[in-house]
């Protein structure tokens, strides 16, 4: 679908800038035309995974909207939640506003303004209503692209407020966006970003109190102000009471404080065995101070030892871990693929489970991510037929693990994993997928081949009523969704009527 017309990366270099803009400009239209086409495609595939099938899934813990996040995710290599959210979108310019999803689907609007106008016709109910308002909003929404996101949104609102004041976000009341965000997918050097909105007064108390622990060490601790109280936040999430000092001095007064990091709270951070023997960075706090050397008469730094990796996380320079380590932190050994034999129970032993969630790090389903220490193991082949061993287990989310288990048949997902670790993914249109343990780059040891023991029979086919145990919801998704609608619609009025202060 791309246009011949416009120049290519080859041609920029003899464009003149009128040329470029409209180059810019022609591949801004294709972009947002061609993320129209592909959420076109999977609202159709919401509305078939979705509809009538001739069983009803609605009130499974996994239904069939998990079942339609799941193929979506792999195909785009996602996350479940990212493909869900998605969903939502393509759902609503597919059955709610068609005439905003076609300027869409030509590019005349972009993919963050048709978001925009999706989530804040939200709390329409009435069709007649929703009907109107589109037509309304494709008149006004080419005129709303030069728009900042604030600007087009309350030109969003002021239209839905003619029509139906109660559908109306209530976007000022902030109570009902406040959230803390720790965003370990952005992991840089070791740290990781953290952001969010509370309360005014909890706010206020947090930041009184990561005051505190930042000056209850003594003077001669190297971190700065800021440094020791991001510190501080890490010991209150620890459960601390106090900071730690970092003086290194043994008549410190704060010498009794010890770092809550090492033992109040559990992180599993997978590490080669040189890493361990790696000394604290002294360079990791402190203000940056004098020029530095000229590379020709610095003295060549020593191969550094590799970094820790955080289970579903981030990474930990040996530095940091050496500090650690030295607060207190416990230090286990992990056995090795060789050493692992089959086990004679369903359940594996803790040195093969850690094992296992050492190798696979995350969920193992296509685009997951949720870390291996709040997933399942799941035995490939059911237990009895395939051994509790490494050939034969992995981590899978719950979600996942329930997708795996009840949706095996009617078209649903099969797999296959190999002595390495890796899975085949068959998806229910017979794509198929490969996930490799999230250990294969960092850690290639703990993904050597590890053949088991032959399973004692074939896997029994799919019961046909095992679907009585799957989990249930007491309501349905889109009666959860429904009900979420009506109470924010209710408070909406209710706010709209209170007589003001």
């Amino acid at each position: 679908m791309f246009d011949a017309t416009l120049a290519g990366p080859a041609e920029l270099a003899d464009a003149d800038d009128v040329a470029l803009v409209a180059t810019i400009t022609g591949w801004a239209r294709l972009e947002a035309a061609a993320a129209a086409h592909r959420l076109a495609a999977i609202g159709e595939l919401v509305a078939r995974r979705t509809s009538g099938d001739g069983f009803d899934r609605s009130r499974w813990a996994c239904d069939n909207w998990d079942g339609a996040a799941s193929e979506v995710a792999a195909a785009e290599h996602i996350s479940h939640g990212m493909a869900s959210a998605q969903m939502y979108l393509a759902s609503a310019l597919r059955d709610r506003i068609p005439r905003v999803a076609a300027l869409f689907l030509s590019g005349r609007i972009s993919a963050r303004l048709a978001s925009a106008i999706a989530w804040h016709t939200t709390l329409i109910t009435e069709p007649g209503v929703l009907m109107l308002v589109d037509a309304d909003l494709a008149d006004l929404a080419t005129s709303l692209g030069p728009l900042s996101a604030a600007k087009a949104a309350a030109a969003i609102d002021a239209l839905i407020e003619r029509h139906d004041p109660a559908a109306v976000r209530r976007t000022r009341d902030r109570a009902r966006g406040r959230e803390l965000i720790v965003d370990t997918n952005q992991t840089e050097g070791g740290t990781t970003a953290v952001w969010g909105r509370l309360f005014a007064v909890d706010a206020a108390a947090l930041d009184q109190r990561l005051m505190h622990l930042a000056h209850s060490v003594c003077d001669d601790d190297p971190r700065t102000l800021a440094q020791r109280r991001a510190d501080a936040l890490g010991a209150l999430a620890a459960g601390a009471e106090s900071l730690a000092c970092a003086c290194g001095s043994s008549d410190c007064p704060a010498i009794g404080a010890s770092d809550a990091r090492g033992a109040g709270v559990v992180v599993y951070v997978v590490a080669e065995p040189a890493t361990l023997d790696a000394a604290p960075d002294p360079h990791m706090s402190g203000e940056t101070t004098g020029a530095p050397k000229p590379a020709a008469t610095r003295p060549g730094p020593p191969r550094p030892a590799p970094s820790g990796r955080i289970i579903g996380g981030g990474t930990v320079p040996p530095g940091l871990l050496a500090e650690l380590i030295a607060g207190g932190a416990t230090v286990k050994s992990l056995s090795q693929a060789a050493d692992l034999s089959a086990e004679p129970g369903y359940r594996p032993s803790a040195a093969l489970a850690a094992f296992i969630r050492a190798r696979d790090m995350t969920c193992r389903f296509p685009g997951c991510d949720r870390p291996a220490t709040v997933c399942d193991i799941d035995h490939a082949v059911p237990f009895p037929w395939g051994p509790t061993h490494p050939s034969n287990l992995r981590c899978l989310c719950r979600k996942h693990h329930l997708l795996k288990t009840f949706w095996t048949g009617r078209g649903g997902w099969s797999d296959r994993q190999h002595p390495n670790g890796a899975i085949d993914w068959t998806a229910p249109t017979r794509h198929s997928y490969t996930t490799q343990p999230g250990s294969l780059l960092l850690f290639p040891g703990l993904c050597l081949p590890t053949t088991g023991p032959p399973g004692t029979a074939p896997a029994p086919p799919a019961d046909r009523g095992r679907e009585v145990m799957m989990p249930t919801r007491r309501r349905t998704r889109s009666q959860d969704r429904l009900r979420c609608i009506e109470a924010e619609r209710a408070d909406n009025l209710a706010q709209r009527d209170r007589p003001p202060p």
